[in-house]
């Protein structure tokens, strides 16, 4: 029996390391490293927060929910104004004189009666001749072809309007209803009427992660923001050969591990996540083994920061702490983990020393036997 009492003595000893599974430790300093199993000081590393209604007071505060108007846009807004270009069609009037009008009908649509702006970037109409087009707006076409004119006919009233758009589009991809491309027309193209024109979004969209590349450069925006706070800072007017590209949010998920009863993946929808959605959609807490005062959220810290996380810990062994589960949201890529209680982990370590303490016992046994025989 003595080898049998060492080997317990050994697991005592050392029980925190043979125990299998993982462990968050509370009131404990530091922490080991698995490189050189040297001593690093847990604040150093982390930066620990009780879930308290102090704290949720102060999450709900650093939330600043007020719209925001995007000043900057409106003035791009106001200011727009449609530049014609190759490929474009003109539909051009002159009143009072129908033989420099071409006729419509019934069997022509505009943009197939229109003046067709060619590759030159110039179009030929009667009287005037060919006139480059490209890179003018209509009211200086309109006032060019109306001084021509002037040389042919006494105050010639003409009119200009673009009949088909077809020089400039914006290229929409992802996760929309509709992906593929959009006309610049003379009325601004916005990100937000974008996605909309393209149908909205599918049921796998991250709304949080709205990207546009322009001339190279790839500038992430928030669809969240704008649709449920009126952030219109998250808006922006679109421009020729912008690329917009809605993203899966197959990445924004969060991870249910430990003493639950099915440790899961949740994916984030259009609604926030809280600590108490994610623990339900888990399960709940493995009633057998799970520490309720030992429920942990743990979040990578900001850039910049010098920590490797921030560790947010509820302790919900009165289940009415559970109300501050239900208000405390998580964010994507957060692990919330749920540890295993005392009992829980001893019941793991006699579990895994004991089929090598009975065979040391019968092997001993077996030896005093052919030693007395």
């Amino acid at each position: 029996m003595k080898p049998l009492v060492a080997v317990l003595l050994l697991a005592l000893a050392s029980g925190c390391t043979v125990i299998p599974g993982s462990h968050i430790p509370s009131g404990q300093s530091s922490w080991y490293s698995t490189d050189d199993e040297s001593s690093v000081d847990l604040e150093e590393q982390v930066d620990i927060y009780a879930i308290t209604p102090k704290l949720l007071a102060s999450q709900f505060a650093a939330e600043d929910v007020q719209p925001k108007l995007n000043e900057q846009l409106e003035l791009e807004i106001q200011g727009y104004d449609y530049v014609v270009n190759r490929g474009d069609v003109l539909n051009i009037t002159v009143w009072d004189h129908p033989e420099l009008t071409i006729p419509q009908g019934s069997d022509r649509s505009p943009s197939e009666a229109g003046n067709w702006v060619h590759s030159d970037g110039s179009i030929f109409y009667p009287y005037v001749g060919e006139v480059q087009v490209a890179g003018l707006k209509v009211t200086e076409i309109r006032e060019i072809l109306r001084e021509r004119l002037s040389e042919y006919i006494q105050s010639p009233q003409v009119d200009v309007t673009v009949a088909a758009f077809r020089s400039k589009r914006v290229y929409i991809t992802g996760e929309v209803q509709k992906p593929g491309t959009l006309p610049i027309t003379n009325v601004p193209l916005t990100l937000l009427e974008a996605v909309s024109r393209a149908g909205g979004l599918t049921e796998f969209a991250d709304w949080t992660d709205v990207t546009l590349t322009r001339n190279g450069n790839t500038t992430r925006y928030s669809l969240r923001e704008l649709y449920k706070q009126g952030d219109t800072r998250q808006n922006i007017l679109l421009r020729p050969n912008d690329i917009v590209h809605v993203a899966r949010n197959d990445a924004a998920k969060v991870f249910v591990l430990g003493e639950v009863v099915e440790p899961k993946s949740i994916n984030f929808g259009r609604s926030d996540i809280t600590l108490a959605d994610a623990l339900t959609e888990a399960g709940g807490f493995a009633q057998a083994t799970a520490d309720a005062s030992g429920v942990f959220v743990v979040r990578k810290a900001p850039e910049g920061s010098g920590k490797v996380a921030n560790v947010y810990q509820l302790n919900a062994r009165n289940a009415t702490a559970l109300v501050l589960a239900d208000q405390f949201k998580l964010q994507p890529r957060d692990i919330v983990y749920v540890t295993a209680a005392p009992i829980a982990r001893w019941n793991r370590l006699i579990a895994q020393i004991l089929p090598t303490a009975q065979a040391i016992y019968f092997f001993a046994r077996a030896e005093d036997e052919v030693t007395n025989n």
